[in-house]
């Protein structure tokens, strides 16, 4: 902890600008590989824990309400910063080739819904984010980053299945890469449960 005390404190002498203090806060902790965490057992096969929280249009969402559907929930740190406009805007420009896949996308921060509503509206993201302002969702998925003063959520995706159960778990995500490798993810696990399906 006194490691990140002491980046913390030279980064706040020498940025002043509290968003540029957030984005290299945030590409310093992922360089030193930095992990916080207090998190339930995720696995793949386990029941993904529900939740409701609310979307950027002031709506309440349960993860529950979606089975029938696969679901690609990504977590990422912050609206607005540039891994996670990279991630949310590959999604955007997939969005028709993962809902032929039958795949809903909810993205999920530690952002308040307002937040979200201005991110969404500026890159014109065609799904759902959800706003996770005290880290308790990202806490039950292993995908919290706590640093006391503030807490965010770790660039972590997790594909639901059908039936609401966990079926792929990324923890090393690549924002550039990640929809590519999420859509090959889905046409295998689909092709796997139709196969069982039939058996």
């Amino acid at each position: 902890m006194l490691v990140y005390t002491s980046y913390m404190k030279i980064f706040f002498m020498k940025i002043k600008n509290k968003k540029m203090f957030l984005q290299s806060l945030l590409i310093t902790l992922s360089i030193l590989g930095a992990s916080i965490v207090s998190a339930e057992s995720i696995k793949v096969g386990a029941m993904a824990p529900d939740f409701t929280l609310i979307d950027q249009n002031n709506k309440s969402q349960t993860l529950s309400k979606m089975r029938g559907k696969w679901v690609v929930m990504y977590f990422y740190p912050k609206d607005e910063t540039p891994g996670c406009t990279t991630e949310a805007c590959n999604f955007r420009d997939n969005i028709l080739s993962l809902r032929v896949k039958e795949a809903e996308v909810w993205g999920i921060s530690v952002d308040n819904s307002e937040s979200h509503a201005q991110f969404s509206e500026k890159y014109k993201l065609p799904f759902t984010l959800l706003a996770d302002p005290g880290g308790q969702v990202a806490k039950k998925y292993g995908s919290l980053l706590n640093m006391v003063i503030f807490k965010i959520a770790k660039r972590h995706s997790f594909i639901i299945d059908p039936k609401g159960r966990i079926a792929k778990i990324y923890r090393n995500v690549n924002p550039k890469t990640h929809v590519e490798q999420v859509l090959n993810d889905l046409d295998e696990l689909r092709s796997h449960a139709t196969s069982s399906t039939t058996k």
